[in-house]
Parts: C-alpha cells; structure tokens; sequence
C-alpha cells in the first residue's frame, strides 16, 4: 500500500510540475490585430507586464516569494482567456 501510495503521489507531482509549466508560459502576440485590435492590444501589455514581472525577480533574485512567479501565472492565464475570446468572436461571425 505504501508504495502504491508514493508511485501516485510521485505521478501527481510530475503532473503538477507540467501542468505549471504549461500553465505559466510566456504571453504569445498571437490575436490578430485587424480583426480584433482591443484584444491584440491587450494582448500586448500582458507581455509587457510578464517581462516587468521578470525584471522585477531579476532584480531581486527570485526572492519575492514566490508572488512574481504567481502573478506570471495569472497573466499567462488572462492571455489565454483574450485568445479564447477571439477565437469565440470568430466562430461568431
């Protein structure tokens, strides 16, 4: 039982691991600006603001704890959901 229970939690930590990576990726211009100029926009300064996030753990050497990384993940997360809505307006049309 033992081991079963550390191949699953090992399992699940690996899972986590990717599903952040994944997760807190670098914000990609990706929305096109013809079609959707408020959103590329926006789009736009979230990668303005990851790399002021990531100057900001530069200059402090990754000793923010941990509330960089974190806001990272919530950027990565907004430019998802601007890619969403675009391709939401799209199939709209």
């Amino acid at each position: 039982m033992t081991t079963k229970r550390i191949v699953l939690g090992s399992l699940l930590g690996v899972g986590l691991f990717y599903a952040g990576v994944l997760y807190g990726q670098r914000p990609v211009e990706n929305i096109d600006a013809h079609r959707h100029p408020n959103l590329a926009e926006a789009q736009k300064h979230l990668e303005q603001a990851w790399g002021k996030a990531e100057e900001a753990r530069h200059e402090n050497k990754d000793e923010l704890g941990g509330h960089a990384a974190k806001a990272e993940e919530h950027i990565s997360a907004a430019d998802m959901e601007l890619k969403a809505a675009a391709e939401f307006a799209d199939h709209r049309r």
